[in-house]
């Protein structure tokens, strides 16, 4: 069997979780899949998955085997279209990341206008409060909030977004704002964890930093929840401004201790096919790039 041939049924083997899921989907006998991914594992002497009467799971190398075989078919598919004259729409499959409510409030709209437009694709989301490894994980775009470590990858930076803290009106006309970040101390606080992972809030005011311990009376592992227990006029939470945005520009939340934001941070789109991207990548990243660019709330 040729290695393109064995690298599809391998990758056909890890999306659907087992060599007879496999065969049914490539309508090909289960001994075919077997030593099809056999034969990958002994001609580079490794082993790519670890069978079990029940599961098939990746072994750490057949992770980033996998990550490298869906970029050749890629690849390989994009080459033979270009080759056979076509210049059409772009087709197939691709995997986006993003954090959860990003994901939800940006991402989602821009995904499903690119859908619209160009029905021959088909688009993963994966929308997670943890950095995702895009290689090991086979994603092929990500939209990233915070500083890029140096990596291979591209990046094209969109925008920014800055940790804010805001109230409904009505909860500070009853309990007042806050001048400082020590008036704090005096006030029912929100947590999100997602957004601060301790009780040390930092700030910064003309530009020295500032730590300040605080009490929240409501922590919650979820930002729409604090949200929501903001927007019910519970008390002052801390959120990132994009998340706040909408609620912001009616006028049900209100920010405070503006002086004493901390420095904003980058929103960037990151990929790593670089020039020689696929055309299906090419015209989502198009797509989000100017959609992001275009947003007031992440300017």
């Amino acid at each position: 069997m040729d290695k393109l041939s064995a690298m599809a049924i391998f990758v056909a083997v890890v999306d659907e979780g087992g060599f007879a899921a496999a065969a049914r989907k490539l309508k090909i006998s289960p001994p075919v899949v077997t030593r099809a991914v056999t034969e990958l594992e002994e001609s580079m002497g490794v082993r790519l998955l670890l069978r079990t009467t029940r599961v098939v799971r990746l072994t750490e190398v057949g992770a980033r085997y996998a990550a490298d075989c869906r970029r050749i078919l890629a690849d390989v598919a994009e080459t033979e279209t270009s080759a056979a004259g076509s210049h059409g729409a772009p087709r197939g499959r691709l995997v986006i990341t993003a954090s959860v409510m990003f994901g939800a409030m940006y991402v989602t709209p821009i995904v499903t206008a690119y859908l619209r437009r160009y029905p021959e694709t088909d688009v993963e989301c994966r929308f997670l409060d943890r950095v995702v490894n895009m290689m090991d994980e086979g994603v092929d775009a990500a939209i990233r909030i915070g500083t890029l470590p140096d990596s291979s990858y591209q990046a094209v930076r969109v925008g920014q977004v800055r940790q804010v803290l805001c109230a409904s009106p009505e909860y500070l006309s009853a309990r007042g704002t806050p001048a400082t970040p020590q008036d704090l101390a005096g006030h029912d606080l929100i947590a999100a964890s997602p957004v601060t992972a301790t009780n040390d809030w930092r700030f910064e005011y003309e530009g020295k930093p500032q730590t300040v311990k605080v009490h929240p009376r409501l922590s919650s592992t979820s930002n729409d929840a604090a949200l929501r227990a903001a927007l019910d006029g519970f008390g002052i939470t801390r959120v990132l401004s994009y998340m706040a945005a909408p609620y912001l520009a009616d006028g049900r939340l209100q920010t405070i201790l503006n002086r004493y934001e901390t420095a904003p941070v980058p929103v960037s789109v990151v990929h790593h096919e670089g020039r020689h991207s696929s055309r299906k990548l090419r015209a989502f990243l198009d797509m989000a790039i100017a959609t992001l660019r275009g947003d007031d709330a992440l300017a």
